[in-house]
């Protein structure tokens, strides 16, 4: 009876291991992309889709992500600001979505890569967004892949963009976001989790605002496949009922 118990658990085993072979690349994942401007509240845009992880064997080591374009996506959201210390800012109007990323390196704070964020984002000048006597537009075209984009308005502003990594991202000296991978060595499996983050640098023509930070964060924890929980769920259901018999 212990051989035939050893037995059907091996097969269950090797069934899920095989399982998990023929679909190691594929990844679901479940997460948010986050908008941090200033010390207002962030901008949280909640996604979940499928990744391609090329680069995780048995041991789950990343080494490549694939994440399509459009899993993280708002539009017309909009952010109020009533904090007397923003004035004149008193909201910012987004509609955005990420584009196509791709990531590669080695774990901890060497995995990085570019996904840029396509869409506008506006902040409402000297009133709410629906009646703001002036909204400044910030280009959104740099950000998550490098660059320089430039708008003239009333307010004249520059906007730097950066790659993301999983180090540390700056802006100035002053303003940090930091990324990272858990767990180190096997962050390209289930249960793994990553954090990425980019810096946004603005600058403007406004002494009291001359330099505005900002940072992007881009937080993804990785699922197991529904057929892979229903194969792990029939084999421990085979085990239970092989188990019951035997009592019996």
């Amino acid at each position: 009876m212990v051989c035939r118990f050893l037995g059907v658990l091996a097969a269950g085993l090797i069934a899920m291991a095989m399982a998990g072979d023929a679909h190691a690349v594929a990844l679901g994942f479940e997460g948010s992309l986050v908008l941090q401007i200033l010390r207002l509240d962030p901008i949280v845009i909640p996604g979940s889709g499928t990744a391609i992880v090329n680069g995780s064997g048995p041991g789950g080591h990343l080494n490549d992500l694939d994440i399509p374009a459009s899993p993280f996506a708002i539009s017309g959201f909009v952010l109020p600001v009533s904090d007397p210390g923003g004035y004149p800012i008193n909201g910012i109007h987004v509609t955005a979505h990420n584009g196509d990323g791709a990531f590669s390196g080695v774990g901890g704070g060497g995995f990085g890569g570019v996904m840029p964020i396509v869409g506008a984002a506006k902040v409402c000048l000297f009133g709410s967004c629906s009646a703001a006597l002036s909204n400044l537009d910030v280009p959104l075209t740099v950000v998550g892949q490098g660059g320089v984009a430039v708008a003239t308005g009333i307010v004249d502003l520059t906007v730097v963009g950066a790659p993301w990594t999983t180090g540390t991202a700056f802006v100035g000296t002053a303003f940090t976001a930091m990324g990272g991978v858990s767990p180190l060595s096997n962050t390209g499996a289930p249960s793994g989790r990553l954090t990425l983050v980019t810096p946004v640098f603005i600058s403007t023509n406004v002494s009291s605002s001359a330099i505005i930070p900002a940072f992007a964060i881009l937080r993804l924890h990785f699922v197991p496949e529904p057929g892979t929980l229903t194969l792990f769920g029939a084999s421990i259901a085979g085990l239970v009922a092989f188990g019951r018999r035997r009592v019996r």
